[in-house]
């Protein structure tokens, strides 16, 4: 008898015997599997038959998250880094000063100064840690900015949770010219239905083969390997607004920016998300940095 065949005769057996639910249980493979386990059964289930039972509890998202988690940062440590080297101890006292409207003027023309002529060091004094929840193939482009700290979610260490992304129906799916001088276009109505079938098919099998390789007790840092770059991870990030600035620059598309970048969409969501957070700590630096054509200093 091939294994299949005796795994189908067995599966009624460790049902009833283990008590398994098909109904509440999200796989009914990888439940059969754990379960079994516990009772010197799994190498009888190992040959359980694919399809048994479906994944129930997969989640898919289009979108991703960005929460700004702490932060140290704000315009006047641009200011104080810079003067510091022409007023020295000075600029102790004077940042314990509350600023004049003539202040405001002055501080605004040096960081504009500073930007214009790209004297980067001064906007290295602060602070802002992200945490970023997105699709795994995000950070791979994310973490080639070698300007950051990162701390991601590890395969290794735990269990990665059924959750994936599946392109919008508003996402530009056609790409139109050469490499280096492309666009995209919408999809049609059959090739949105396709990506969004294709992904979910392809995402919700793969997730089944790597709960029924955990269950039947492979490591996680192996059974990891089946997942595709669609399965979504999450990290902390902490740079500082010089970081920033470069990472906005490659990774947002806009329009009257001295160097303009083509990012890809997705990395482009959480870039647009973590400007605006950075915007709102330090307006000032964030409208000379527009104003001066959006180049890192």
């Amino acid at each position: 008898m091939s294994p299949a065949t005796i795994a189908r005769a067995v599966h009624g057996f460790i049902v009833s015997t283990l008590g398994i639910d098909r109904r509440h249980s999200y796989s009914c493979d990888v439940a059969l599997l754990r379960r079994a386990s516990s009772v010197g059964l799994t190498s009888a289930t190992r040959a359980l038959p694919l399809g048994l039972c479906l994944v129930t509890d997969i989640e898919f998202r289009s979108d991703v998250s960005v929460e700004l988690v702490r932060s140290s940062a704000h315009d006047s440590d641009v200011l104080f880094a810079a003067r510091v080297s022409t007023q020295g101890e000075q600029t102790l006292e004077a940042s314990r000063q509350e600023a004049s409207p003539d202040d405001a003027k002055r501080d605004k023309g040096l960081l504009n100064y500073l930007m214009r002529d790209r004297h980067g060091s001064p906007f290295e004094h602060n602070s802002m840690t992200f945490y970023v929840q997105a699709p795994i193939f995000v950070f791979r482009e994310f973490m080639r900015h070698r300007i950051a700290s990162y701390n991601e979610e590890s395969g290794r260490y735990r269990e990665l949770r059924p959750v994936f992304y599946v392109p919008a129906a508003d996402r530009n799916l056609i790409q139109v010219g050469k490499p280096g001088a492309y666009d995209f276009e919408p999809g049609t109505a059959e090739q949105i239905a396709l990506t969004a079938e294709a992904t979910k098919a392809a995402v919700t099998f793969a997730y089944e083969q790597y709960e029924r390789m955990l269950a039947a007790g492979v490591a996680r840092e192996v059974a990891r390997g089946v997942l595709p770059v669609a399965t979504y991870s999450s990290m902390y990030v902490t740079m500082n607004a010089r970081s920033l600035m470069n990472f906005l620059s490659l990774r947002t598309k806009r329009e009257g920016t001295h160097f303009p970048s083509f990012p890809q969409r997705e990395i482009e969501m959480v870039a647009e998300k973590m400007e605006d957070a950075w915007a709102a700590l330090m307006p000032m630096t964030y409208e000379t940095f527009n104003a001066n054509g959006r180049v890192a200093p």
